[in-house]
């Protein structure tokens, strides 16, 4: 079966986290709307039983699967790329909502006040937002991840074997290097157990051809992760 992937064509996104796993997996999918445009995407929303609210989502045979968590859900267990029992893969499924929360709050350290404005009529809350997020919330959410990889002692977060948590936690480490890359260095010593696991993730085959081949979208300052030098002091 060749997946079918919609998302937006010229950003990482949300999205970015699909892709990982797909190419982990080795599977055969189309990234639609980058093929043939946004519009065929679009059209894509409008129509069938089950209509995703927003991209990504993911056509698979006669389903089509929205929401990131979902999709990997589904992906996972399909492509072992999640524990076989039910406890397990529920388990993995509660840390991918986790991630989940973690993005929507990157997101909102350079749109505050929401993504209906641009990041220039908000820089002053920006500021306020991205000192707290680095004060609080980074450490909370990236403490949270680095214990269990403590407490699990397999090199993966789930135990000795990867899993598309694991793909979803190299994304983030990748991003804030990228988006705060002073903040991020500075950090960075309090997770090791992050840190080498990212270096374990990018060093995989099929992800170390993927992150240097044209289908990796390279960061930039419409996505989620975005690179602002008053917000990285």
């Amino acid at each position: 079966m060749r997946y079918e992937l919609y998302y937006w064509p010229t950003i990482q996104g949300r999205g970015e986290y699909v892709r990982l796993a797909l190419e982990e997996a080795g599977a055969d999918y189309i990234d639609v709307a980058r093929e043939r445009g946004a519009a065929s995407m679009m059209r894509m929303m409008e129509t069938g039983d089950t209509p995703p609210f927003a991209p990504p989502f993911l056509k698979a045979g006669k389903l089509l699967i929205g929401q990131t968590a979902n999709i990997l859900l589904y992906l996972g267990a399909r492509h072992a790329l999640a524990p076989k029992a039910e406890a397990g893969r529920l388990w993995a499924h509660q840390l991918q909502l986790t991630v989940t929360d973690f993005v929507l709050e990157i997101h909102d350290t350079h749109h505050p006040l929401g993504p209906s404005l641009y990041y220039e009529d908000q820089i002053s809350e920006a500021k306020k937002r991205t000192n707290e997020f680095w004060k609080d919330r980074v450490p909370k959410f990236l403490g949270y991840f680095e214990g269990l990889m403590e407490e699990g002692g397999g090199g993966f977060l789930t135990g000795r074997k990867l899993t598309y948590v694991d793909l979803s936690l190299f994304q983030i480490v990748d991003g804030l290097r990228y988006a705060f890359p002073q903040r991020m260095k500075a950090f960075e010593r309090k997770i090791p157990k992050l840190c080498d696991l990212h270096g374990r993730v990018a060093s995989r085959p099929r992800i170390k051809a993927y992150l240097a081949s044209d289908r990796r979208i390279p960061f930039n300052e419409d996505g989620i992760f975005r690179h602002y030098k008053a917000l990285d002091v």
